[in-house]
């Protein structure tokens, strides 16, 4: 039997790979995606029920991306018919200081902000201590739910005419005169363009096809927490409690609602970003490390005494991180090579699936840091 034709493959249908559906559906393009694994599974870096959407950064370049993205979220919501962004806002503190050079970042691109001393911040939230240096407070951040938007994204392209093909994992992949040929074990697909989303497998799928930069893989853990009362936030019960990110030279911590993974209404969902076990994607063991288990317990007893130090719940996922932690998102011939992670990623996926729509079609990427030159490479 002959390849099927249709006018993009895509693999990989996580956050990128299902907003890159949705993004080459809505232009009218006949899509195919293939994933290897069943619906809801949590074999890689898009599961679970919480991702913290931000538009705090010390960086200019991510602070105007994160605007573009939260109108991407918000139309996709409107599309969708549903909330995929609880906006709690979000606290950013810690000795680094970074609190008050993302506020003046902020400040000019007009995000609403407040930079507050810590005493305020902790008569504000009252479960939580803050230290000595200055705290940021910014309303439009939140919790997304990377399940419920990876459902919506696909339905939403499913319906505009795209093929998800679960369960269909790629053997080979090659360039071809005009294009590009996909082969999963039993049906291959050709098309004129390949974005390939796949997470802590792009290199290995890509990596004889395209000279890629160092791609770091390790498997990350998170823990939950329970409130030891109802408005351990400092609200009422009816405010939900902010994300926050405690800014570390050693290791910073982060920490949102856990969602529908949380095992106890109200839990908080903590981990330390960039402190992970280096794997593969088939090599992943998901055992929580013990060691970082003990370091976010005692963060919880020395800074959150709102929550129980003891963890209610427990998880591992997937980064997979270039060496500064930018995005790669380029083209190379047929192959759209689309690495949104570094840790950071999941708050950009609309937008993600739109670039890389835009390179699947002939456009360019949208900063030289996320391209393959930027490498060297090419």
């Amino acid at each position: 039997m002959g390849a099927e034709r249709v006018d993009a493959i895509i693999v990989g249908a996580g956050l990128a790979g299902s907003a890159a559906a949705w993004a080459m559906a809505r232009r009218g393009r006949s899509v195919a995606v293939l994933e290897a694994f069943a619906p809801g599974h949590r074999r890689g870096s898009s599961h679970g029920s919480a991702r913290i959407f931000r538009r705090a950064y010390p960086d200019p370049l991510y602070v105007r991306l994160t605007g573009d993205a939260d109108r991407r979220w918000r139309e996709l919501e409107d599309e969708a018919g549903e909330e995929l962004v609880l906006r709690t806002g979000e606290l950013d503190y810690g000795p680094t200081r970074e609190a008050e050079k993302m506020y003046g970042i902020l400040s000019e691109f007009g995000v609403p902000a407040e930079l507050m001393p810590a005493a305020a911040a902790a008569e504000r939230w009252p479960g939580m201590a803050f230290g000595a240096g200055p705290v940021l407070f910014h309303p439009d951040a939140g919790v997304l739910d990377p399940e419920r938007t990876m459902t919506a994204m696909q339905r939403l392209a499913a319906a505009a005419g795209a093929q998800i093909n679960y369960q269909t994992a790629v053997v080979h992949l090659s360039a071809t005169p005009d294009g590009a040929v996909v082969d999963a074990s039993d049906r291959s697909w050709r098309a004129p363009v390949v974005i390939v989303a796949a997470g802590p497998w792009l290199e290995p799928l890509l990596g004889d096809q395209v000279r890629l930069p160092p791609l770091v893989v390790t498997q990350q853990q998170a823990l939950h927490f329970a409130p030891l009362t109802p408005d351990w936030n400092g609200g009422n019960g009816s405010t939900p409690a902010p994300a926050f990110i405690f800014h570390s030279p050693e290791i910073p911590v982060y920490g949102l609602l856990a969602g529908r993974d949380g095992e106890v209404p109200g839990a908080i969902k903590m981990g330390e970003h960039g402190q992970g076990t280096v794997t593969t994607g088939d090599g992943r063991d998901g055992i929580v490390d013990p060691v970082a288990r003990a370091r976010i317990s005692a963060f919880v007893a020395h800074r959150l005494p709102g929550l129980d130090p003891a963890p209610v719940g427990e998880l591992t996922c997937m980064y997979t991180s270039t060496p500064g932690e930018d995005f790669l998102l380029d083209r190379h011939g047929p192959f759209v090579v689309c690495s949104a992670c570094s840790g950071h990623g999941a708050k950009f996926a609309p937008l993600t699936g739109e670039i890389a729509a835009d390179l699947a079609c002939g456009g360019a990427s949208p900063d030289r840091r996320f391209t393959l030159a930027a490498y060297g490479l090419s």
